[in-house]
């Protein structure tokens, strides 16, 4: 390795510098404490756990996204976070054990194996809330309604609510008589929204009505009024797709009743998240955005493992991505240079100043102070024994 190579980080791995690490941390900040107005306890789960707990019911994909290391104190497979939900889970079942409904929020980073999109933070910092213990769909309605809120609040315009319910694929699924094999292709060319689909349609499902429901999925995306479609393309599929699609209005019902600015669009063969989610699932996007700045769903029983099975739902907003949507400019520079001095009072006068909330940076004797490196506008200077400040120009 060269001298030139050592200043190399990972692909997709990130440092963030001071003005950008301010913006973050105010952010982090700013979220965590509207949570908090909504009755979420904030907690601080651990970097790593044994993968028996980790990964419980979190599905493949996730397993494949977690950092695996042995522990030398036990011999047993440990795993770097990929995602703070099942630790969440943890703690709800295990830890807490609370009896009614359970609100915890939670600002950390997580570690991917390989980034989840081109381009994209394998390091991405989660600042989410999760909800257990109640089953009802006013919980769905309130974390959903919280995470539009929460990104309007840190000031995100034009949000696009994208919602869908993984209930109506799985009610579909049951209902076809094929082997593991084929559901997995299914999966896959639905998931791909792929132009073969109708063919491998044709091929393996004899019902003609299920076989013309499926080939159709794709086509059932849209704005609010696709559900009046979908009510007349479903009817003859299980009464489990009729609630589905009843869940979804009420949730479409609630969120322009309370925020009628934001865009809604649905998709009933959204299969993000399948093999881990139960219910609505749903993101958040604002204008001109690829990726979702929030994710989230519904996990029931993911707590079983813990010996508690638990309804839950719940968000994560990517924290950098975030911070980089809302503002790339430079923060201004807001402190005071303080340069070298023995003067009586001194020090008390700038525990003063900063006390009063002012960033103070002191000098230290022969020093040449860059003042746009120290991010300084101001300088104290002193004049017959008083103390002042005056722009620097």
């Amino acid at each position: 390795m060269t001298q030139v190579d050592r200043w190399l980080l990972p692909e997709g791995i990130e440092e963030i510098l001071p003005n950008q690490a301010f913006k973050v941390e105010r952010l982090r900040r700013e979220l965590l404490d509207f949570y908090h107005a909504w009755g979420y306890d904030l907690v601080i789960p651990p970097l790593v756990e044994f993968t028996d707990s980790l990964l419980s019911g979190s599905g493949r994909d996730l397993d494949l996204l977690t950092f695996k290391l042995t522990d030398q104190h036990s011999g047993r497979m440990m795993g770097v976070r990929a995602d703070v939900t099942p630790q969440t889970a943890r703690m709800d079942a295990h830890s807490l054990r609370r009896n009614g409904p359970n609100r915890l929020c939670y600002a950390s980073t997580v570690l991917y194996t390989r980034s989840r999109a081109p381009l994209s933070s394998r390091t991405p910092i989660q600042v989410g809330v999760e909800l257990y213990g109640e089953a009802g769909l006013g919980a769905d309605i309130e974390v959903i309604t919280l995470m539009v809120e929460a990104l309007q609040q840190v000031g995100v315009d034009n949000i696009c609510l994208d919602l869908g319910h993984v209930g109506i694929y799985r009610s579909l699924e049951e209902c076809l008589d094929l082997t593991g094999g084929q559901k997995a292709e299914l999966f896959e060319l639905l998931q791909r929204k792929s132009s073969e689909l109708g063919d491998w349609v044709a091929r393996n499902i004899k019902d003609a009505e299920m076989a013309a429901i499926v080939a159709g999925l794709p086509r059932l995306a849209g704005e609010v009024d696709i559900l009046d479609t979908a009510r007349a393309f479903f009817a003859a599929a299980p009464a489990e797709v009729e609630l589905a699609i009843d869940e979804l209005q009420q949730v479409v019902d609630a969120i322009l009743a309370t925020n009628p600015a934001v865009s809604l669009y649905l998709d009933l063969c959204e299969l993000e998240g399948y093999h881990y989610h139960t219910g609505i699932v749903f993101a958040g996007y604002c204008e001109g955005a690829r990726q979702a700045l929030a994710n989230g769903g519904r996990y029931d029983d993911i707590g079983e493992t813990f010996g508690r099975a638990r309804p839950a739902t719940g968000f994560s907003i990517d924290l950098k991505a975030l911070v980089e949507r809302l503002d790339t400019s430079e923060e201004p520079a807001n402190g005071i240079y303080a340069p070298a001095c023995e003067e009586p009072g001194y020090p008390a006068f700038i525990r003063q100043l900063r006390a009063g909330g002012e960033r103070v940076v002191c000098g230290f004797y022969g020093q040449l102070p860059d003042y746009a490196e120290l991010c300084c506008d101001r300088v104290l200077v002193q004049e017959n024994g008083t103390f002042s400040l005056k722009p620097i120009r």
